[in-house]
């Protein structure tokens, strides 16, 4: 059994501990930055190539550091071909979707335009190699834009039903929202979810949520409403080591129980210490302030030199965290 599995079942059947949380490496970001996907080179020579990307990729499925290694359809194909994942606990998800809010690419503006949807992945050739794809969807209370979100999502379902495709839904926050305050947008996102599944019955019903962290009020609505819902939380931008680990905590502790992070992993300047850490924090063995700390011990130990000093390191910079650091 994959780790993922087990860990739905304990989730889902009231048994679960922190040693049951689910953590993801979003490692798709080829569908999003072009050039820039895997992050810089730490010695400032460019951007880390296709190669490296994989080899970090590998390194973290080899280690059986992470549940679920989420990729681009490409990327994906290379890392099953490879076989590292044949007797792994780890799964292989890919991306299914890559909506326009994510195009990313240098000199764009696609971010800043309402999401439309659009899937370069073919589920019938991806179901060769990989069973679990992401789906996401943005909703900006623009009528016409997000009826045909949830329309594509109709569509999507169908096809990944007819392949025997399971999902699991990414809902973004607005990239370009229509008469919503800052302080509406976690009770909008909320009841856009629960609207949106509403009408989806078991046989296509995502697996679990992958969303912004909008605060604990928020995330606690979300997890009380319907606890047969299980929520995740995306990573979001790159941030301090201890935003990242906060963000871990706080929301667990507000009842997500799945973390699917990009580039707060990739990057770190040491992938592996970084997640056994993540690990820690969620068994309670660290305090955020503490995992820190025992990070740049780590770094220090094998002779990495950090990107941000110790001080800097331990600030919580990301606003929806600050509220709740240290609690």
């Amino acid at each position: 059994m994959k780790a993922l599995e087990r860990k739905l079942a304990a989730i889902g059947d009231g048994s679960y501990t922190g040693d049951d949380f689910v953590l993801a490496d979003a490692k798709d970001a080829d569908m999003a930055f072009g050039a820039a996907s895997a992050g810089p080179r730490p010695d400032g020579s460019g951007f880390r190539s296709r190669p490296e990307y994989l080899a970090h990729m590998k390194a973290l499925v080899e280690a059986e550091a992470i549940d679920i290694l989420l990729t681009s359809a490409s990327n994906g194909e290379r890392i099953a071909a490879d076989g590292v994942l044949d007797s792994s606990p780890v799964t292989l998800a890919v991306r299914g979707n890559d909506t326009t809010d994510i195009w990313n690419q240098r000199c764009s503006a696609y971010t800043t335009v309402p999401s439309r949807p659009f899937r370069s992945a073919n589920l019938e050739v991806v179901r060769g190699f990989c069973d679990l794809v992401l789906y996401s969807v943005t909703f900006n209370n623009d009528l016409d834009h997000d009826l045909r979100s949830v329309e594509e999502y109709a569509r999507f379902r169908a096809d990944a039903r007819a392949v025997g495709m399971r999902h699991f839904l990414e809902v973004f926050n607005p990239n370009a929202p229509v008469g919503l305050a800052a302080d509406e947008v976690g009770a909008f996102v909320n009841d856009s979810i629960l609207r949106t599944l509403a009408g989806v019955t078991s046989s296509e019903r995502p697996l679990f949520l992958k969303m912004a962290y909008n605060g604990p009020a928020a995330m606690r609505e979300l997890v009380d409403n319907d606890p047969s819902l299980v929520v995740g939380i995306l990573g979001g931008s790159a941030g301090t080591t201890r935003d990242c680990f906060e963000l871990l905590h706080q929301g667990e502790r507000n009842g997500a129980r799945v973390a699917l992070f990009g580039r707060k992993i990739q990057r770190a300047e040491s992938q592996l210490d970084l997640v056994r850490l993540m690990r820690a924090v969620l068994r309670g063995e660290h305090t955020p302030e503490a995992a820190v700390k025992e990070y740049h011990a780590a770094l220090a130990a094998a002779g990495l030199t950090p990107v941000r000093s110790l001080e800097d390191d331990l600030r919580v910079t990301e606003p929806v965290l600050a509220a709740g650091a240290g609690a």
